[in-house]
This record gives C-alpha cells, sequence and structure tokens, in this order.
C-alpha cells in the first residue's frame, strides 16, 4: 500500500491502523483454508470512523474486508490489502422489552448474547455449533442458523433492524424509511423485475425452502416491498460485500429449558437417513447426523458419551436428537409421543450431565475430526443441503465420490433434520488438481438432487464461482446489479460471493507444514480466543500457534522476517501469555497452548537463582512478605520508583504498587497425631496473605484435627517454576514435596487440602489433592451454623476452578452464607497469572476491563474468589475488596447472633 493511501486511512482512524508484521500474520488466519497477508490491519471504534474508513477506501480505491469471530470457513474473511478488525471494540449488548428484543455489536459472541438472555427465558434464534466464538457481525454476514433453528428462526428471519454504513459512508438505520432515493429506487426496480419472472420466482422458492447461504438473499424481493427491509434481507448473508453491519437488533425466541436428548445408532449411514421423515413428523427440534468416522473421531474424547466411546464402531451411522420443551410436562407428552418411532440402543435423557456429554459429540465434532487429520494436510469443510427425501440418495453417491477421488479418511455429518450436511476432506494443497475434478463432480451431484452448494457457511471464496451454474443468468445477473447498486466502486470484499475468475476457489490457498506438537493438531478455528486474557492486548492461543507456523515457513523463505516476527514473539507470544489452560477448555482437540509457551519459555535455559530459590523457599517467602510490610510503611513513591527503575535492568523484577497488600504470615507447622486431613497453606498466603487462617478456623469448629507436612513453609506446589519454564528448579520442588506430603498423608490415607485453587491445580500433578473450597463444602459446611448471611455476593471463579470442576463448589458455599450471588456474564481469567500480573500489569489490565466494568456497575455486598493472587488483581481493576470466599465463611459462622 502506497504511502498516501496509508496516511488517508490513518486519518480515518486514528491509532486504529497497524502494518506491524505480527498483527497482518496473526489477524490473516481463519478457520478456512484460504490465506491472503493484508497489507494493514484496521480496528475502528465507532460507525463514524467506520464510514470515514469506506470513503477513504473508495477515494483510494484500496479494497477492504471485514473481520470478526474468525471462524468462518469459506474464505470471506481474509483481504490482501485491508484487514478491517470489528472484534475488539464493537461490544455493545443491550436488552430490550424484557428479552423480546436485542441490540448488539458486530464483536459480540452468540453465546455472550444468549448468556445475557437466558434469564429472560430468550435466546437467539441462529444457534451454530461454533456460538462460544463465532460473533453477531458474522452471523449477519453469513445467515447463520444451526442445529435447532431450521429456516424458521436463522438470522434472515429475526432479524428486525440494523445500523448500516454503505460504502458511499451513508449509515443506515433499517428501522427508518430508506432516505436515499436513488438506491431505493434501485432496489424496487430489481424487485419488480424479479417477480415478474416466472422461472427466477420459482427458483428463489425452490431454493431458499432449504437453508441456503448461496448468493445474495434474492428471496427478499420476494418476501418485502419496502425498500429498508429489502436491503435488511439483502445485507444477511451478503458477506460483507454490501455494508457494515454496525448494530443489529434481533427479535428473540424461547428459550425451552426442558429437553430430553438420546444418540441412536444404526447399522449405516443409509438406514440413518431413511429414518429421517418419520422421526422429523415427532416434533423433535434437533436431529444431528454422523456416520462411522466421526463417531470413531468422537470416541476419543474422553468428555464424550460413555456409551459411544464403549461402542463397537463398523459401518454405522448415529442420530443425535434432541426434544425442547417449556415444560417438563410438555416434555414428557413429547418423549412418550415419539418414543416408538425414537427407539434405539441409547435411551433418551434429561439428565444435564449426560445431555452435555453427547452434546460434546457434534460441537466440537468438526475440530475434533480435522484436528486428527495427517499431518500436513488441510481439513476441508463442505456445506450442502438437498431436500431431506434426497439425502440418503446424496450421502450414498457422496460416498461414492470420496472412494473415485482416493478422500478415503472423509466424514459426513450434519444437520439432517434440514438435509443439511457437512463432509470433510483433508488435502496438502500443494497441488489441486484432484480437488477440483471432486469439487466439479460434487457440484453436479448436489445440483442434480435439487440443493444448495452452500447451505449456512456462506459462499466465500470456495463457491463464488459456482453461483451463476446454481441460479442461472438471469438471477445472477440480478445479484450483480445488487452488488453494483450498493458498491459501485467494488471496494468490499472482491471476489467473495460473486467472482469472475472461474479458478478462485483454488486461489490463495493455506497449507499447514507441520512445526510442533502442541501446534500441529490445531485447525486454527478461532473457539479459544474468547476465553483467552491476552485476547485484547497482544495474542490469542490460535494466533501464537499460527505465528508459530510463519515463523518456521519465514526461516525456509525469508529469514529477515523470521527474525522480525521471532523478536516481537518474546513480548507479544511469551510474556504476556498467563499459561492459564483456559484455552484448552475451549478448545475441541484439546490444546493447551499455554503448554507451548511454558516450553518456550524452558528452551531460554533455567535460572540457577530460581533453582536455588527452590532450595530456601521459606526464606524467599518471608523476605517478600517483610518487602510488602516495609512498602506499606514508607511513602507509595519510594518501592514504586525502586522498582521501575529495576526493571530497566531486568523485566524479571516485579513492579510494586500501592494497591498490592501487606505480607502475609508465616506457615506454621502442625502435628496432630491423630489427624483428620493434611492442610499444606499455600505460599501465596504467606507472601501475600490468604485463606489458611480462615480454613484452620473452620475445621476446627467442625470437630477436625489438622497436620501439615514437616517444614511446610518450606514447600510449594511448583506452579512458578512450572510456569516460567524453570524445569530444573520445578524438579527440586517436586523432590522436597511429594515426600514430604505422602509422610504426612500416611501415603495417601489421609486428605491432602489446599487453600488457592491455582495451586490445588499444580499441586495435583505431584500428589492428588483437594481444594479446601472442595473440602469445606463436603466435609465442613454441614457442620457449620451459618449466624449472619450477607446481603448480595460477587463472585470470580478462576481459569484454575474452572479446570478442577470446583465453580459448583463455589457456588454452593456462596449461596450458603449470601442470600443474592452473583458471577459476572463477563467474568474470564484475570491474567494475574501468579506474577504475571506484577510483571505485566497491562495484561490483567485488558483480561478483567469487561468484567470490572460489570461489577462496578453492579455493587454487591462483598466479593469473593478463591485464589490469592486473583483477588489482588480484581481488587486493583474494580477498586472493590475480592477476598477468599473461606474468609467470608469464617465471618459468617463466628458473627454474633
Amino acid at each position: 500500500m502506497d504511502a498516501t493511501t496509508l496516511a488517508a486511512v490513518e486519518e480515518a482512524v486514528p491509532g486504529g491502523v497497524s502494518v506491524r508484521e505480527t498483527d497482518r500474520f496473526a489477524l490473516a488466519h481463519d478457520a478456512s483454508h484460504y490465506l491472503l497477508i493484508p497489507d494493514a490491519i484496521v480496528t475502528p471504534r465507532s460507525a463514524g470512523e467506520v464510514s470515514a474508513l469506506l470513503r477513504a477506501a473508495t477515494a483510494h480505491g484500496v479494497p477492504l474486508t471485514f473481520r470478526s469471530g474468525g471462524t468462518s470457513l469459506s474464505g470471506q474473511a481474509g483481504s490482501a490489502h485491508l484487514l478491517v478488525d470489528t472484534r475488539r471494540r464493537f461490544t455493545g449488548l443491550e436488552v430490550l422489552d424484557d428479552g423480546q428484543r436485542v441490540r448488539v455489536g458486530p464483536g459480540v459472541t452468540v453465546r455472550a448474547v444468549n448468556t445475557r438472555l437466558a434469564r429472560y427465558g430468550r435466546k437467539l434464534g441462529p444457534d451454530p455449533a461454533s456460538e462460544a466464538a463465532c460473533t453477531i457481525g458474522g452471523v449477519v454476514a453469513n445467515n447463520s442458523s444451526g442445529m435447532a433453528c431450521g429456516t424458521e428462526q436463522n438470522t434472515y428471519r429475526t432479524l428486525e433492524s440494523a445500523v448500516l454504513v454503505l460504502p458511499s459512508g451513508a449509515v443506515v438505520d433499517t428501522a427508518r424509511p430508506l432516505a436515499h432515493p436513488e438506491l431505493a429506487a434501485g432496489l424496487l426496480r430489481l424487485r419488480d423485475r424479479v417477480r415478474a419472472d416466472p422461472r427466477s420466482v420459482a427458483t428463489i422458492r425452490r431454493l431458499f425452502a432449504l437453508k441456503n447461504t448461496m448468493g445474495y438473499g434474492v428471496n427478499a424481493f420476494l418476501d418485502h416491498d419496502d425498500p429498508a427491509e429489502i436491503l435488511l434481507r439483502l445485507v444477511v448473508g451478503s458477506e460483507g460485500t454490501l455494508a457494515f453491519v454496525a448494530s443489529a437488533t434481533f427479535r428473540t425466541v424461547p428459550l425451552h429449558p426442558h429437553r430430553a436428548t438420546g444418540l441412536l445408532l444404526f447399522e449405516d449411514l443409509y438406514h440413518a437417513t431413511e429414518a429421517l421423515p418419520e422421526l422429523i413428523s415427532t416434533g423433535l427440534r434437533t436431529i444431528e447426523l454422523m456416520d462411522a468416522a466421526s463417531l470413531r473421531v468422537a470416541q476419543q474424547d474422553p468428555r464424550a458419551d460413555a456409551t459411544l466411546r464403549a461402542a463397537q464402531v463398523d459401518r454405522h451411522a448415529a442420530l443425535l436428537v434432541e426434544y425442547q420443551e417449556s415444560t417438563p410436562d410438555e416434555l414428557a407428552a413429547r418423549v412418550e409421543a415419539g418414543a416408538p418411532v425414537a427407539a434405539g440402543p441409547v435411551s433418551l435423557t434429561t439428565d444435564a450431565s449426560a445431555r452435555a456429554a453427547l452434546w460434546q459429540i457434534r460441537k466440537g465434532l468438526y475440530a475434533a475430526v480435522a484436528g486428527n487429520r495427517p499431518a500436513g494436510t488441510t481439513a476441508l469443510l463442505e456445506d450442502i443441503a438437498v431436500p431431506v427425501e434426497a439425502l440418503a440418495g446424496t450421502c450414498t453417491d457422496l460416498i461414492r465420490l470420496f472412494d473415485a477421488h482416493d478422500y478415503h479418511e472423509s466424514v459426513i455429518f450434519g444437520h439432517a433434520k434440514d438435509g443439511n450436511i457437512h463432509f470433510l476432506l483433508n488435502e496438502t494443497l500443494d497441488e489441486t488438481t484432484r480437488y477440483e475434478r471432486f469439487t466439479e463432480e460434487m457440484v453436479q451431484l448436489v445440483l442434480d438432487a435439487g440443493g444448495t452448494l452452500k447451505a449456512e457457511h456462506g459462499t466465500g471464496r470456495i463457491m463464488a464461482p459456482f453461483v451463476r451454474r446454481q441460479y442461472g443468468d438471469e438471477l445472477y445477473d440480478v445479484m450483480v446489479e445488487v452488488k453494483r447498486l450498493l458498491d459501485p466502486a467494488g471496494v468490499l470484499n472482491a471476489d467473495v460471493v460473486l467472482t469472475a475468475d472461474p479458478g478462485a476457489h483454488v486461489r490463495h490457498l493455506k497449507t499447514n507444514p507441520p512445526v510442533e506438537e502442541e501446534a500441529d493438531r490445531c485447525v486454527e478455528c478461532g473457539y479459544c480466543e474468547p476465553v483467552c486474557p491476552s485476547r485484547d492486548l497482544t495474542l490469542t492461543p490460535r494466533q501464537r500457534i499460527v505465528l508459530r507456523r510463519e515463523i518456521a515457513r519465514a526461516e525456509q523463505n525469508d529469514p529477515a522476517l523470521a527474525a522480525r516476527l521471532n523478536a516481537e514473539y518474546t513480548y507479544d507470544g511469551v510474556q504476556t501469555c498467563a499459561a492459564d489452560g483456559m484455552c484448552q477448555t475451549a478448545c475441541p482437540v484439546l490444546i493447551d497452548t499455554g503448554q507451548l509457551v511454558k516450553r518456550l519459555r524452558a528452551e531460554e535455559g533455567s535460572s540457577r537463582l530460581w533453582t536455588t530459590a527452590a532450595r530456601h523457599w521459606k526464606a524467599v517467602t518471608r523476605t517478600a512478605a517483610f518487602a510488602l510490610d516495609v512498602a506499606q510503611s514508607v511513602p507509595p513513591t519510594i518501592p514504586e520508583a525502586t522498582t521501575k527503575l529495576a526493571r530497566r535492568a531486568s523485566e524479571a523484577v516485579p513492579l510494586w504498587t500501592a494497591d498490592l497488600p501487606r505480607g502475609g504470615p508465616p506457615r506454621r507447622d502442625l502435628t496432630a497425631a491423630d489427624a483428620d486431613l493434611v492442610f499444606l497453606p499455600s505460599c501465596v498466603g504467606s507472601m501475600f496473605g490468604g485463606a489458611a487462617e480462615a480454613f484452620l478456623a473452620l475445621c476446627a469448629q467442625a470437630g477436625l484435627k489438622v497436620r501439615t507436612p514437616t517444614a511446610v513453609a518450606s514447600l510449594c506446589c511448583g506452579t512458578p517454576w512450572k510456569s516460567k519454564g524453570q524445569l530444573r528448579g520445578y524438579a527440586e520442588m517436586k523432590r522436597r514435596v511429594v515426600p514430604a506430603v505422602r509422610e504426612a498423608s500416611e501415603d495417601g490415607a489421609l486428605p491432602v487440602v489446599i487453600d488457592a485453587s491455582s495451586c490445588t491445580e499444580g499441586l495435583s500433578e505431584m500428589v492428588p489433592v483437594i481444594d479446601a473450597v472442595r473440602f469445606t463444602r463436603e466435609n465442613l459446611l454441614p457442620h457449620l451454623e451459618i449466624r449472619h448471611r450477607l446481603p448480595s455476593l460477587t463472585l470470580h471463579p478462576t481459569c484454575s476452578s474452572v479446570r478442577l470442576g470446583l465453580d459448583a463448589d463455589l457456588a454452593a458455599i456462596a449461596n450458603a452464607i449470601a442470600d443474592e450471588v452473583r458471577v459476572p456474564d463477563d467474568w474470564g481469567c484475570c491474567g494475574f497469572a501468579g506474577d504475571r500480573g506484577m510483571l505485566h500489569p497491562e495484561l490483567t489490565a485488558s483480561a478483567t476491563a469487561a468484567e470490572a466494568a460489570e461489577v462496578t456497575a453492579h455493587p454487591t455486598t462483598a466479593y469473593a474468589s478463591l485464589n490469592r493472587t486473583c483477588e489482588i488483581g480484581l481488587t486493583r481493576s474494580t477498586g472493590r475488596p475480592y477476598r477468599h470466599v473461606l474468609e467470608l465463611v469464617h465471618e459468617a459462622v463466628t458473627a454474633p447472633e
């Protein structure tokens, strides 16, 4: 991009333009198999800045593409010119009319919207499997549907209005009459043209009776008369080629809380699809198809249904079915009526955990299947729909095509109730002849069956060359006129939806060379990104992995580029990673990018200082506590200035700030001969204060005797060393901890309890251990008298509590001591990560920004978590005093009557 154009873009979006190579390569990757490296990344803050940006792009003839969640599979979110990031800034969310409607910015995920709506008993109509990561911008741009919504509750049907920014820079609210006479006249002219052609009308009726995201939504010309409504419906599914959606207002649908789910096994794919018409007649809300290859991959997921994991899968296929109703009685009646038809070896279940295990199979299936692909190959996911009565034959013919073109590991799965299936191919993409031949035959197969080549993933680049073939010349020309009317300069997302290039689907293909074990299974789906604490500061887990791939590629082709990327990766990729493991909780193939980062830290070499610290940990913790006490006793400018000066020499020096607490008490040895449990108080509590004394007091009140390991003040869970990659120090600490704990617990005869969730997680890798919160819920709370209840309490779960499954225990304790318990909707990992919040306070500030805003907007009587450093981080970001929940329990028990 020339300097003049770049200057115009920077003027339009001041401070929101980056040409840094790390940013450009990181944002270039999405879930598709296409890759274009943009000249610049633009992050506008408002519709006004988007308007200015579009005017600048049109004036200088520079194309641009909008990108948000990056879950796109068809290649519609990439650009070799300007890539506009709409995820970070457009995050407004307003619930209207007691949940009947909701107004949302394009950067908000579907899950976040549904979390807000759940308390009203409502949800969005579209329910894509990627709901945890896909955003409203993509939902509108691709006319998202999903597993249950069909064509009745998809985006097209449930979107009420939107604020659009047109390529001209005009801002249009479709809730109002369209105040652009030429545009209105052009839309009405095209409406009348379509309606006057019986063949066009018949084609539209046939194709849009199915799930159909191929081409533009020309059904708008039949469904609506008003120009503003026609414009809105044309923008739905237009994949960012006609306008920018600055906000969208949806009519919501009822959230049916009572559900019965089951997995029906069939001897083969043909028999499963043949059973569909009768199953549909029973009123099932979802019927999800999985072939034998899909089932075999799903069996490898430890979170999947136990019955499936034990099944002997040969040529089998399965249908995951679910009834959804508003009341238990309605559900029971529905299940009873459908029982004779839906009979199978697996009965329907209403148990929440069992249902979650079944849905785990389906929701992560694409990424799980793709994650098991051969090394060096790329997963290509196709998406079609045919009339339900043609589905069995279409699946049979697809399998024949797989065999004919040597795609032997291909799988078929999808939304069988709607005749909508996905199939996945593994290709190297170094040579595309086989893929092109297969695509040609597949296109003809689907069109001969009366189907659509894209049901819900959008046309993208992958099917743009075949739009004319599906619709015919007349409707294709109408689509060309739509594009010309709204985007005469052609600046929005060129070669997406419509293209004059018959080979556009095999250009700009992304290859995935093997890099390293932790990264190679990643399919770049982006499911990990919403839970990453550094997502709005530096990189996400997906971006950390793709940059490793780009560095490896550059090392072969451009060593200078590799050196620059490596230099920037030190801060972006390594130093600002919390290594909290939350990415693994969202990853369909269970990649913990934090483990990759820890290995990279370890490769920098073990520090003799940290190994020495492991041998003298008691002295280290007491020195830290003493330093905190001293810092609190002198003017705050002195310790702050001192640590800032020391950080100039080494960023390994923590930054002292006035919000840090005084030092904690020393850990004392307890030697009860007839102990009921072993307690290992966290060293974090010794340094910063914590819940140890409160826990011991609760044990005493419950009549339990406590013992600590010998020389407990010198022991640690090992997390500080492991997270920093200090493997020698970790090994030294493990060598000390394991025998001490085994001796104290009488080789595991006594439970071992620790009072900080991150320490529980760390110690569990050495010896069996139970968190103090769970121990309190199970063993202490039944024996305690709560004498004082808090009116309200805000909770902050931690990344460790999620990974350990402690959140239910935390909630139970909170509800025992408070009348109202609130977990912020925008809760997430605080990014404090031991000392990371003192080394890089900007990480915690970014990670907690949304949660802090919500907490300060809804004040409560008290604030609690279950990990000391997290409590420090949340106190810093919110200005509210967070404490360990067990301290509050102790106060509730000891309060005067």
